[in-house]
């Protein structure tokens, strides 16, 4: 079992005092900070790695839900764990086909 990610809550006027501290503990411990405005959550300091991975899980799971969509307006429904697999597994290629386009 994955050991749980520490996460640190600061206010945003308290955060700008230890900036670079807020910073590496994101870059360096892979520990976010969610910032705090009035009482509520307002922002998050995470990696860059952390960030860039949750765009590829957001882009993933949008797609998955297009197909899922189309599926349900009349294409046959996926039941089986391989072709979702499948499924899947083309959505991370397509994901990674559009990035590689966009990086030329």
């Amino acid at each position: 079992m994955p050991t749980p990610r520490t996460e640190h809550r600061a206010k945003i006027a308290e955060a700008r005092n230890v900036l670079g501290e807020v910073i590496s503990r994101a870059r360096y411990a892979d520990e976010p900070t969610v910032l705090v405005n009035r009482g509520k959550e307002a922002a998050v300091i995470v990696s860059h790695p952390f960030y860039e991975q949750a765009l590829r899980d957001r882009a993933l799971i949008e797609l998955l839900e297009r197909r899922a969509q189309r599926t349900a307006d009349g294409a046959p429904a996926v039941t089986h764990a391989r072709v979702l697999r499948e499924e899947l597994d083309m959505a991370e290629r397509d994901i990674q086909a559009a990035k590689n386009i966009a990086e030329s």
